[in-house]
């Protein structure tokens, strides 16, 4: 990834979480809290990719892991984003844009689905049995509708401000740099050898013209001569 992407990432996930814990964890809503982590972490992967969408969603779930009030192992969620990421990361087209918003809508609905069910997976291997005294199929439902409710005000952001990152300026300026020096290079050879075929082609023209004229005064001057001659013979 590059340095820009990073920063970006960086700064967006730091901001989900804050407004994460401090907000939408106080609301006290029923069931589930709205992840605008993943919610985060969906719109970068569907602009970088899934290699991309593996790492920010590596990094997303490492910080939510360690900040305050986690009460689970570490790891445990990083390991969930980072599947969610690279698999929304698979549904990138070719062309970088999705036609419309379905597919972006559909990729919020089965990572809301995938990441309560891997995460409460994972808690009951190592040991976590939360999740059933709560009642997963109630985390489900709020989950996935907390998560579409709140996607349509956050990936398209998260989106578009990704995007402006998917090309390096600073490589795009040296790119053009090399070019318009190997142009400029070219060209500026190209105007010497011309300038010099020019002159000689100038050169060897004046002097074939030289020669040429200098040939046709010397027949002349022979023919004058010759007149000349024979009219005082006469």
């Amino acid at each position: 990834m590059h340095l820009n992407r990073i920063l970006l990432s960086t700064a967006l996930l730091v901001v989900a979480l804050v407004v994460q814990v401090s907000v939408l964890a106080r609301l006290q809503l029923p069931g589930a809290v709205p992840d605008l982590l993943l919610l985060t972490v969906l719109g970068l992967a569907l602009v970088y990719g899934h290699t991309g969408g593996a790492l920010v969603g590596f990094g997303a779930g490492l910080l939510a892991d360690l900040a305050p009030p986690a009460d689970h192992a570490v790891g445990r969620y990083a390991l969930v984003l980072c599947v969610v990421g690279y698999a929304a990361g698979l549904t990138k087209p070719e062309n970088g844009r999705h036609r419309s918003a379905t597919v972006p809508m559909l990729v919020v609905a089965g990572a809301a689905l995938s990441s309560t069910l891997l995460y409460a997976g994972v808690g009951a291997l190592v040991g976590d049995t939360a999740a059933r005294h709560v009642g997963l199929g109630g985390l489900l439902l709020t989950a996935t509708v907390y998560d579409l409710l709140l996607a349509p005000f956050t990936v398209p952001a998260v989106m578009a401000l990704a995007r402006r990152t998917q090309h390096d300026p600073l490589a795009e300026a040296a790119g053009s740099a090399t070019g318009a020096t190997a142009s400029g290079a070219s060209g500026y050879g190209g105007g010497l050898l011309g300038t010099g075929r020019a002159r000689w082609l100038g050169g060897r023209t004046t002097r074939v013209r030289g020669a040429r004229s200098g040939r046709l005064l010397t027949r002349t001057s022979r023919n004058k001569v010759g007149r000349i001659r024979g009219v005082k013979r006469l």
